[in-house]
């Protein structure tokens, strides 16, 4: 007998900023938390821009238009 494992796709629930970092909330509880100097255009951004954003697909990314910046949550999760 065999088990087929199937990874699911990771998806973002929400979006959460500290002085410094950022923190993604999973569908499936998980937080990721990242500093924001990774990311220049983000680490540079005022609050009101950091929270302008748009979960992409159902979850899979996420988008500033404002900022042009782009962030893929399985990129999160590899570091």
């Amino acid at each position: 007998m065999s088990t087929l494992a199937v990874e699911a796709q990771p998806r973002a629930e929400r979006v959460l900023f500290g002085e410094d970092d950022m923190t993604v909330v999973l569908v499936d509880g998980r937080k990721i938390s990242v500093p924001l100097a990774w990311f220049p255009s983000l680490a540079g951004a005022d609050r009101k821009q950091l929270e302008r954003f748009e979960l992409l697909g159902d979850g899979e990314g996420i988008h500033w238009p404002a900022l042009d910046e782009d962030i893929s949550v399985k990129g999160l999760l590899r570091g």
